[in-house]
C-alpha cells in the first residue's frame, strides 16, 4: 500500500506500510517541534513545522490561530483494509482551514477587512459543529431547531439531542453531544442571522404560500404536527418525517410561522444538501487562494471528529475510571463504556470494526504528535457533569422512527 500527502499532487512517496492503515504527519509535524495553537499572544515564540523559530507580532483574535506563511500543513490519510482512503486535520489544521477558508480570515490566521461574507459566522457554526459531534452532512443539514441545543445559558457544559432515524444514515438514531463553544455559535445565529431572515420573510408572506406545508401548532409540543392533503388532516410525530416532509415543517408561533428547519437561507428558507457542499468547494478555493495548503470535504470533519475525540477519551480513560467509587464507575462505563465504543455510538457505526479504524490511526502516530493533536480548549464531554449527560436509552417515544435500514 502507498500513500502521498494530501495537498501536494506529486508529494513524497512515503513507501509501503505492512499495517492494515499507514500514516504519515511528517509535513505536519516534526519531531520536537512545537505545535500547539496560539491565539492572542504577542510577540510570542513559535516554532513552526518546518522546526524554524518565528516570532508572533500580531496580536490574534481570541479563538484564532496564528499561523506561520512556511506552516503548510496538509491532512494526513490512510486506507482501510477495503481501500477506503481516511482523512482527517490536527485540530489547529482544521481551525486554520476554518478561519481562512469560511470566515474569510487572511492567509495568515487574522481577519480581513477586504472579505464581505455575509453568512461567514453561520457557516462557521455548521463546520464547528460537524467536526465537533461527527454528524454526516445530510443528517444535520436536516435538524430542526427544535433538536439542536441552542439555548447557551451560562452553566456551560456539552448538551446533547436526539438525531431520529428518519435522517440518520441507516436508521441509526442516537444521542448526538455538542460542547458549550458549539452551543454558543448556534445561539448568536439563531439570535441574530437567523432572526433577521425570519422576520423578513414574514413580512413578505413567504410561509402563507407554502403548498402542503406541515404545521406545529403548539410550539410547546414540539414533536406534534398536522399534516394536511387531499386526505384531510392527521396529526404526526414530526421524528417521522423524513427529510423533504423537514422542508415543508413549520411552526406557528407568537409571532408567526417559521420554519421548523435549523439552517436557513437569505430568502428564510431551508437550505438545500447542495449549498453545504458548495461551502466547502468555496472554502477550499479561498484556501487555495491564500496560498494555505489545506482542504476539507463534509466527511473529512466527520474523520476529524473520530480521530480527535477517540484521542482525546482515551488520555484519561483509566484515570478518570481510577478515581471513582464503584457506583460512580457503573454509571460512567454506562455512560461512555470503552472510548472506541463511545465514539462508535456517536457516529452511528453499527459495527465496532468500522469505527476501530479511527485507533490504528492513532497507533501509527509518534506520541508527540499525539499530544498536540487536542487542544487545551477543545471541550471533553467528561467535564460535564454524568448526571447532565443522562443514560444512553432512547428518550421516551424515541424509537417510533421507522429509519432506513
Amino acid at each position: 500500500m502507498r500513500h502521498r500527502v494530501i495537498g501536494s499532487p506529486s508529494g513524497p512517496d512515503l513507501g509501503c506500510f505492512t499495517a492494515q492503515l499507514g500514516l504519515t504527519v511528517a509535513d505536519l509535524f516534526q519531531r520536537g517541534s512545537d505545535v500547539r495553537p496560539v491565539a492572542g499572544q504577542t510577540g510570542a515564540s513559535n516554532t513552526s513545522v518546518s522546526g524554524q523559530s518565528e516570532t508572533l507580532s500580531t496580536t490574534a483574535p481570541t479563538g484564532t490561530v496564528k499561523v506561520p506563511w512556511d506552516a503548510m500543513a496538509p491532512a494526513t490519510f490512510a486506507h482501510d483494509e477495503n481501500g477506503q482512503r481516511i482523512e482527517w486535520l490536527p485540530a489547529r489544521s482544521y481551525r486554520w482551514w476554518r478561519d481562512v477558508g469560511v470566515r474569510g480570515y487572511g492567509g495568515d490566521g487574522l481577519p480581513t477587512t477586504r472579505f464581505r461574507g455575509r453568512w461567514a459566522s453561520r457557516n462557521a457554526s455548521y463546520s464547528d459543529l460537524m467536526v465537533r459531534t461527527g454528524m454526516r452532512i445530510e443528517e444535520q443539514s436536516c435538524v430542526l431547531i427544535t433538536e439542536l441545543p441552542h439555548h447557551a445559558g451560562s452553566s456551560g457544559g456539552y448538551r446533547r439531542f436526539w438525531l431520529p432515524g428518519e435522517i440518520a444514515k441507516g436508521g441509526s438514531a442516537r444521542w448526538v453531544y455538542v460542547p458549550y463553544s458549539g452551543v454558543l455559535g448556534l445561539d448568536e445565529y439563531v439570535q441574530v442571522d437567523r432572526a433577521e431572515v425570519v422576520e423578513e420573510a414574514r413580512a413578505r408572506r413567504r410561509y402563507n404560500v407554502i403548498r402542503r406545508p406541515i404545521v406545529i401548532p403548539d410550539p410547546a409540543r414540539p414533536l406534534t404536527a398536522v399534516k394536511t392533503g387531499s386526505f384531510g388532516r392527521a396529526t404526526v410525530d414530526v421524528r417521522t418525517l423524513k427529510p423533504a416532509e423537514r422542508f415543508r415543517l413549520l411552526r406557528d408561533t407568537d409571532e408567526g410561522l417559521e420554519p421548523a428547519m435549523f439552517w436557513l437561507g437569505e430568502s428564510g428558507a431551508p437550505l438545500a444538501l447542495s449549498t453545504w457542499k458548495d461551502l466547502f468547494t468555496t472554502a477550499n478555493a479561498r484556501c487555495e487562494a491564500q496560498g494555505v495548503n489545506l482542504a476539507a470535504h463534509a466527511h473529512l470533519l466527520r474523520h476529524t471528529f473520530a480521530v480527535l475525540t477517540l484521542e482525546q477519551l482515551q488520555r484519561g480513560h483509566l484515570a478518570a475510571l481510577g478515581e471513582m467509587n464503584v457506583e460512580q464507575r457503573r454509571h460512567y462505563v454506562r455512560i461512555f463504556g470503552d472510548p472506541v465504543d463511545w465514539v462508535r455510538r456517536r457516529l452511528g457505526h453499527a459495527s465496532l470494526l468500522t469505527t476501530v479504524i479511527y485507533l490504528h490511526a492513532l497507533e501509527e502516530l509518534e506520541m508527540e504528535t499525539r499530544m498536540a493533536l487536542v487542544p487545551d480548549d477543545w471541550e471533553d464531554p467528561r467535564d460535564t457533569p454524568l448526571s447532565v449527560l443522562g443514560e444512553e436509552r432512547p428518550p421516551a417515544g424515541g424509537a417510533v422512527s421507522r429509519g432506513r435500514r
